[in-house]
């Protein structure tokens, strides 16, 4: 896999979802992901910002108190998906679910081996996974 060539675009940095509770969506979280956060601002006791850091390469999902949330069109989930690489989409997606996540998007194969579906969470954020071929090869790409 040899593309040198720089996009404008680098990587994902951290992906920022809302919650109006972050105790409870630091817990909910916690116990989904099995690992605790590493940063909480201002402190742990009334965070009003919550770090995890995730995967390959340690990319930030932030919760952000919802009463720091631009303003929106609606108030239905929609816009963006961003998609989280798993190695297995159906027990991850039903690990989402056994947490109390509603189906969003089902599982969906889609051409060349790709496999999504999405979650809404309890906090009303739209959370995609993907089992995603070229994420595996550029991995292990990296690990040569």
């Amino acid at each position: 896999m040899e593309n040198k060539q720089k996009s404008v675009l680098r990587g994902l940095a951290t992906i920022s979802i809302f919650a109006d509770n972050l105790q409870e969506a630091k817990k909910w979280y916690s116990d989904f992901l099995e690992i605790e956060p590493y940063y909480l601002f201002p402190d742990a006791e009334n965070p009003a910002y919550i770090e995890f850091r995730l995967g390959d390469f340690e990319h930030e999902l932030g919760i952000i108190d919802k009463k720091f949330q631009p303003a929106s069109p609606n108030s239905q989930p929609g816009g963006v998906v961003a998609f989280w690489h798993v190695d297995d989409v159906e027990s991850v997606f039903a690990k989402l679910l056994a947490h109390g996540a509603m189906e969003y998007e089902k599982i969906t194969e889609r051409e060349d081996g790709f496999i999504t579906a999405s979650v809404v969470d309890p906090f009303g954020n739209i959370l995609g996974i993907m089992y995603n071929p070229h994420y595996l090869e550029i991995l292990n790409s990296l690990n040569k």
